[in-house]
């Protein structure tokens, strides 16, 4: 089995995750960081394992040829500029979210991937964990029927005890509610209810409270979908509220319901006055140490051994969720629908 060398652009907090994760998959080593900070190749080495080389070159770490794959964990301003550098390089990707903060700059992107023909991962991780692999799996199996509504919410406080809030208030880097974690929920939603989306409508707003004062947009947004089979779906962004994390899912079909960890379904004749109970870890926080980076970065890696696209979070797929924020935050700025 050939194990892929991987080098990560940025040291922060999710990169501490990506590289956790890549090499507890077995198929793959980090064998480079490229961080704006010096760092210590030793120390580096030491607290990761393998033999790991510290850049502050980006150019210099792409033109390593022992490295695979890029794992792109910078600020997602600059996102658009080091995918596009990797893919060119011909380095398999893995890049956080949000991919881009414009329709212009993810459409560079997917052009530089594509004229390249470089593999792609996106961390829309959600997507592999144990909650939305059952909630899929129920879908699937058609025990709700023919969805027709559904409801995807992310409520999680950005505030001054998270990590992220001192970068997180800039709209350089944070951009909306639904780019900079809401995306989550939303594109939760459209892998339950596809991705064929013909309108949104969205409105935002923003909390009177002094704790999230720095914010240079509004961190609350809620978003109507129409699809094109005729359901429609709401998702709700909210990362300027005091509560426990939660990510609300609702889905509501001609066969039964689904609200968060629980189900009825007509076809199981399970009783419509009481829930049946699904066993499945919740997604209950937003530390990215909890987030199932493993279990996405494993498939990603088969994928890429059996030369083929991964499944569930490529970046045509992550493509998608984004041209559908894009058009949420338009219309939440214009305060008109828009149509996709």
């Amino acid at each position: 089995m050939k194990k892929y060398n991987v080098g990560i652009i940025g040291y922060g907090w999710v990169a501490t995750a990506h590289i956790a994760a890549i090499n507890a998959t077995g198929r793959a080593q980090v064998t480079a960081i490229c961080s704006s900070r010096p760092q210590d190749p030793a120390a580096l080495s030491a607290k990761w394992g393998g033999s790991i080389v510290a850049y502050n070159d980006l150019d210099a770490m792409l033109a390593d040829k022992s490295i695979d794959v890029i794992s792109v964990c910078s600020m997602p301003s600059l996102h658009p500029k080091h995918v596009i550098a990797a893919a060119r390089a011909g380095k398999q990707l893995i890049i956080e979210k949000p991919l881009a903060l414009s329709p212009k700059d993810l459409a560079a992107m997917v052009a530089a991937v594509k004229k390249a023909g470089v593999k792609t991962c996106v961390c829309f991780e959600c997507r592999y964990s144990s909650q939305f692999e059952a909630t899929k799996a129920v879908v699937d199996q058609g025990l709700l029927g023919q969805i027709h509504y559904g409801e995807v919410d992310y409520y999680h406080g950005i505030g001054p005890w998270y990590g992220q809030f001192r970068w997180n208030t800039f709209k350089k880097d944070g951009g909306s509610a639904l780019l900079t974690a809401g995306c989550h929920a939303l594109d939760a939603l459209l892998l339950c209810m596809g991705s064929d989306v013909t309108e949104v409508t969205s409105y935002d707003t923003k909390s009177r409270s002094k704790t999230f004062a720095a914010y240079e947009y509004t961190t609350t947004s809620v978003t109507l979908l129409k699809f094109r089979n005729g359901a429609v779906g709401k998702c709700a962004a909210v990362v300027d509220c005091f509560q426990p994390y939660y990510f609300h899912t609702h889905l509501v079909g001609s066969e039964g319901s689904l609200l968060d960890d629980k189900f009825h379904s007509q076809k199981l004749s399970t009783n419509k006055a009481k829930w049946s109970q699904l066993s499945m870890k919740m997604l209950d926080s937003g530390d990215v140490s909890d987030h199932p980076y493993q279990s996405q970065f494993d498939a990603f890696f088969r994928a890429l051994a059996e030369g083929k696209e991964m499944p569930l979070t490529n970046l045509a797929a992550a493509a998608k969720t984004h041209e559908v924020i894009f058009a949420a935050d338009k219309s939440a700025g214009t305060g008109k629908p828009v149509k996709l």
